[in-house]
């Protein structure tokens, strides 16, 4: 019966708001038949399956379908690593490797801006534009995002994904990364109800994007044998 973490990324500085996620640090005690389902039954944005915590490689699942690679994944991963069993300088979904830095409070996360998902970056004139937008009408993955202070690198950000069957994502870490490094500076974005994600280009085609990391308890899961 393999643990489930249960934490939140990309929380504010009281430790609340941030994407919910599941992690198994034992994931490969979880057979490859039973991924797909228990993330679907979790209904998380996305379950992670550590299949090897010294390495660092993970499998990351939707509620739809297994994705190569994501922000809020890897970030939260990378603190649960930290504070369970060992920090790791890497992490290593299908697509390659990613890179790990702690500082303080906050994890990060490095990756190339092409491994983020294929959204639809959507610029809108107002922070208030964003707030009034409508998930139920979304018929496409979408990542909405205004200025709120332009000047400071404050933006405000919501992320409909219905074809990854995610009607709203709290948190989006690698779109995050993505816009970083289309704007070619910093960013501090504040998605959803109250989620705040840092990002920033590195150079080469790579960002990276970080927060705060809590854990929310544990859980233990029957697979079928």
């Amino acid at each position: 019966m393999p643990e489930l973490h249960v934490i939140r990324v990309f929380t504010d500085q009281r430790g609340e708001y941030g994407n919910p996620l599941g992690v198994f640090l034992d994931g490969a005690e979880v057979a490859e038949p039973d991924r797909q389902p228990i993330a679907t039954e979790l209904g998380f944005s996305e379950t992670v399956f550590v299949d090897d915590p010294r390495r660092g490689v993970i499998r990351i699942h939707t509620p739809a379908a297994e994705i190569p690679f994501a922000g809020h994944p890897t970030v939260g991963t990378a603190w649960l690593l930290a504070a369970e069993r060992e920090p790791v300088t890497a992490l290593r979904p299908p697509l390659g490797e990613v890179g790990v830095r702690y500082d303080g409070e906050f994890t990060y996360v490095d990756a190339a801006a092409e491994w983020c998902p294929d959204f639809e970056y959507v610029e809108h004139d107002t922070a208030a534009e964003i707030d009034e937008l409508d998930p139920a009408a979304a018929n496409a993955d979408t990542y909405n995002w205004a200025w709120h202070d332009e000047a400071a690198g404050l933006v405000r950000a919501r992320g409909f994904y219905p074809a990854h069957g995610i009607a709203e994502d709290e948190a989006t870490g690698s779109a995050a990364l993505a816009l970083s490094v289309q704007l070619e500076r910093r960013i501090e974005v504040r998605q959803g109800a109250g989620s705040e994600i840092q990002a920033r280009p590195i150079g080469g085609g790579r960002g990276e994007c970080g927060g705060r990391t809590v854990l929310e308890g544990h859980r233990e899961l029957r697979t079928t044998d």
